[in-house]
Parts: C-alpha cells; sequence; structure tokens
C-alpha cells in the first residue's frame, strides 16, 4: 500500500517551512552595511550610478549559476564542477560561432551542453549512489579538459555577434535599460525559480529532500527523478552562465571560470541557504551574490591588493557557515 505525501500535516511541511525573519533579513542587511562602509569610504567612486551597473553586470555569471546552485544545496547536494561546465559551454558557443552557426544555435547549443552535464551528474549521484562531492568532483577534471580539447588548449576568437553584447552596457536609444539584457535575464529567471521553489509540488519535494531524504522518499516522493531534475536544471544555468562569460570575454576561454565554483557556493551559503539541505532562497542567492561583488570592487576602490580581496572574501565565507551552523542549532 503506497503512502502519499499530506501537506497538511506538520511532519509534511518540515520541507516547506519557511525561514525565520532573521535568516531572511540578515544577507540584506550584510549587503547595505557593506555599500553603505564603501560608500561612505569612497563615496564618488562607488557610490556612483556608472559603478553600481557595473557591479551588477559583475553578479550576472555568478548570479546565473547560483540559481541553479540553490536547488542543488536545498536539496542537500553539492556541485563542484560547476565552474568547469561554464567554460565548457563558453568555449561551446565559441566553437560554434567560429564555424559559422548562427548565434541563436550556439547560444541555445550551450545551454543544452549545461543541461547534459548536470544530467549527467545527477543519474550518476543518483543510480550508483556515490556522493554528489565526489561525482562533481571528477566531473570538475573532466568538464574542464573537455574544454581544452575542444579549444585545442587555446581561446577561440570568433566573429562579434549580438551575443558579445548581452553583458554590454546599453546606450543610445538603449539606455532606458539601465543594466545589460543578460542582467535583465538572470533577474527574470530569478523571479520564475522563486515561484518554482514557492508555489509548485517540485519545489516543495526539493525542501523535502534537503530536509530529510529517508522521510521524504517513505512519503511518497519520487526522489531519484527530483535529483536528476535538480541537477538538469543547475545545469542548465551553468550552461546561461557560460553564454554570459563568453558574451564578458568575447572569446571562448577554456581556462576561464577557474574557482568560480567556489564564488557560486558561497553565494548561496552567503544568502542563508544551509549546506546541510533544507533551508534556502532565490532572493538570498543573489543578494550573496551580489554582497561578493560588492566586496570586491569596494576593496578595488581602495587600493587593497588581490590577496586582501581574498582574505576577506574567505573571512566571509567562514561568517557566513558559522552563521549557518549556529542557526542549525538553535532550530
Amino acid at each position: 500500500m503506497s503512502t502519499t505525501l499530506d501537506y497538511s500535516t506538520p511532519q509534511s511541511r518540515i520541507g516547506t517551512r519557511r525561514p525565520l525573519l532573521p535568516a531572511q533579513l540578515g544577507p540584506l542587511i550584510g549587503l547595505l552595511l557593506v555599500t553603505g562602509l564603501f560608500a561612505v569610504l569612497r563615496f564618488n567612486s562607488f557610490a556612483s550610478v556608472s559603478n553600481m551597473q557595473v557591479m551588477l553586470t559583475q553578479t550576472a555569471v555568478v548570479g546565473a549559476a547560483a540559481l541553479g546552485m540553490t536547488l542543488v544545496i536545498i536539496s542537500g547536494g553539492i556541485d563542484l564542477s560547476v565552474g568547469s561546465s561554464i567554460a565548457l559551454t563558453c568555449v561551446v558557443v565559441a566553437r560554434l560561432l567560429k564555424i559559422g552557426a548562427s548565434p541563436v544555435m550556439a547560444v541555445g547549443a550551450g545551454v543544452v551542453v549545461g543541461c547534459l552535464a548536470g544530467t549527467l551528474i545527477g543519474t550518476i549521484v543518483t543510480q550508483l549512489r556515490l556522493a554528489p562531492f565526489i561525482v562533481t568532483l571528477g566531473t570538475w577534471g573532466a568538464f574542464r579538459g573537455l574544454a581544452k580539447g575542444i579549444a585545442n588548449e587555446s581561446t577561440i576568437d570568433p566573429e562579434p555577434t549580438w551575443v558579445n553584447d548581452l553583458l554590454t552596457m546599453p546606450s543610445g536609444s538603449h539606455r532606458w535599460m539601465l543594466v545589460p539584457p543578460g542582467v535583465w535575464a538572470v533577474l527574470v529567471l530569478a523571479v520564475f525559480m522563486a515561484a518554482i521553489l514557492r508555489y509548485t509540488r517540485f519545489g516543495r519535494h526539493v525542501f523535502a529532500i534537503g530536509s530529510n531524504e529517508q522521510t521524504a522518499r517513505l512519503c511518497g516522493v519520487a526522489v531519484s527523478r527530483t535529483k536528476i531534475l535538480v541537477y538538469l536544471l543547475a545545469g542548465s544555468f551553468a550552461g546561461l552562465a557560460g553564454v554570459l562569460q563568453f558574451s564578458y570575454l568575447s572569446v571562448g576561454d577554456p581556462t576561464t571560470a577557474s574557482g568560480y565554483e567556489l564564488d557560486i557556493i558561497a553565494a548561496v551559503v552567503i544568502g542563508g541557504a544551509s549546506l546541510s539541505g533544507g533551508q534556502g532562497t532565490i532572493l538570498g542567492t543573489l543578494v550573496g551574490a551580489m554582497l561578493m561583488t560588492v566586496v570586491a570592487n569596494g576593496c578595488n576602490k581602495l587600493g587593497m591588493r588581490n590577496w586582501v580581496q581574498e582574505v576577506v572574501t574567505g573571512v566571509i565565507i567562514i561568517l557566513a557557515a558559522a552563521i549557518d551552523r549556529l542557526r542549525q542549532s538553535s532550530r
């Protein structure tokens, strides 16, 4: 006799329970405080409209990939290969444009490549019952090597198309857009994903699996299918991030996005998601991604060296993880 998930009971709502108010406001308050600090220290250069536009543009790539990573972490998984997936997509887009493919075909193929990469990860995790950390550690090297192979271990420099303008600041008659089209695309997709997590059965299942996978399975949740779909969506967003990365660079570089996986995971955790699973929001993720950009940009305006920026970013990540641990203990 099968058991169905009853969302009217307190036990079944464990995966859909909304975070406490401080957990929702914490990342936003942190972003406002850090922004205010840098604005006071370097008002003319940091607080200008043009610099705010630049920071939004710089957040687009990490923000796009972090949307998918949010689903993965809420479900209790992790993806260490997202940076390599971005590089692979970037190279595929550049290669197709180089051989004369249409921009639409190149962009579509790039997203499909990311989707296939995510599906592969999800299938291995669910069917072989391997830890996501181990699987994505392996695909981290495999996808990076594949990107280098497609690019013949060099950069690919295709002719400019409208794809190159996705992260270019609008000018002339398009100045009303304020930020590049790629930034708007990320924001629209963020609203879409937030609605999916909040209002759909799939979203409730993602939270339920991350909260307690065994209980979710006993309650009738198709755990394997849901996990594969989670990694598929995460791969698709990594593909989109790869397209935006190509637009930002205007070349296909197989070595690009090295270390992005740490920035992306950090953005999700700083935004209030729990590495233990079962908790996280799309809004928090975007705030976390923006916070990291603000820190890097503000440190540059203050003339700090790169190693200082890396130390500051590392401290922020550790503090976010510590806060998550304290929040879990209090719950």
